[in-house]
């Protein structure tokens, strides 16, 4: 299936979970923010959502300033 991570386009085997891709990525969670299809996914959902072929991921990390 093919799937769109920050606009770049991947191949990954059917039914991965999000964990799962961000594992393979090397993106640690921690600061890490997650839009599907446009929707903000909580991170409690992270570990049971399923990626679907066509779906589009966003990730978004905290930035300190000031």
């Amino acid at each position: 299936m093919k799937i769109r991570l920050n606009d770049i386009e991947l191949t990954l085997p059917t039914g991965q979970r999000l964990t799962e891709l961000l594992a393979v990525q090397e993106i640690a969670p921690q600061g890490v923010a997650v839009a599907l299809n446009g929707a903000v996914l909580p991170r409690s959902r992270w570990p049971d959502t399923r990626l679907n072929d066509g779906d589009e991921i966003h990730l978004f990390t905290a930035i300190a300033g000031g």
